[in-house]
């Protein structure tokens, strides 16, 4: 019934000499930069390792304020979903990534093995900047298809967690603003107070300090 009505349409349209009107062309998922490094899929959209330090994944998303946007980089525990370690700024860059990746290590502290870094295929994730410091970090990065959001979809859900939650409730005049709010709804609500099916219903805080393991003890240091 579908096919037949779209047919008889596009006949009708044909006769008058219409012709259908996209808002934007399609435009095959690219990069305009030539990426500096490039790494394997090593998740294959298994975020959870059942173990904490196996995997972390890490993103950027936009926030919309009256000074303009505000960049947030965020690294999440894919066990355990907590954020261990988040950054903001006016400018998408490298160096954002790089401080959260620091501020994930100073979370952690010692890393008894190799951790997994996700990221999608931008930029800011295949620089070579970002590469020299992972490797400095102790971390191996990891990537999955251009354009492709389910090779990310941790972050991806983060993202609207935050954003229907907390960011669109509220108005923003500054970045300034944009700053101590999400970074409050991070650390205060989201790792401490919001629960999670995946881990029991129970916040990543408390579920990391339910597990034996080294750096559990670290989140009540």
């Amino acid at each position: 019934m579908w096919t037949w009505t779209v047919r008889r349409l596009a006949r009708s349209m044909k006769r008058q000499d219409l012709e259908g009107l996209s808002t934007r062309s399609f435009r095959a998922p690219g990069r305009k930069t030539q990426a500096q490094c490039r790494h394997e899929d090593l998740c294959e959209r298994t975020w959870d390792h059942g173990r904490l330090n196996a995997a972390w994944i890490t993103d950027f998303t936009y926030l919309r304020c009256g000074e303009g946007w505000v960049y947030l980089c965020a690294i999440r525990d894919g066990h355990s979903r907590r954020v261990i370690g988040h950054s903001m700024g006016p400018r998408q860059n490298t160096d954002l990534v790089v401080t959260a990746l620091t501020n994930a290590r100073a979370t952690r502290g010692h890393l008894p093995e190799q951790v997994v870094l996700h990221a999608d295929r931008g930029a800011q994730f295949a620089s070579r900047q970002l590469d020299e410091t992972a490797r400095e970090v102790g971390v191996r990065m990891s990537m999955g298809k251009t354009g492709v959001c389910w090779d990310n979809a941790m972050a991806e859900s983060f993202w609207a967690t935050l954003k229907v939650e907390y960011f669109y409730r509220h108005a923003f005049a500054t970045r300034a603003q944009v700053y101590d709010g999400v970074s409050e709804w991070i650390e205060v609500f989201y790792n401490r107070y919001r629960r999670h099916s995946a881990i029991g219903f129970i916040s990543p805080v408390a579920y990391e300090l339910s597990l034996d393991q080294p750096a559990a003890v670290l989140v009540a240091a």
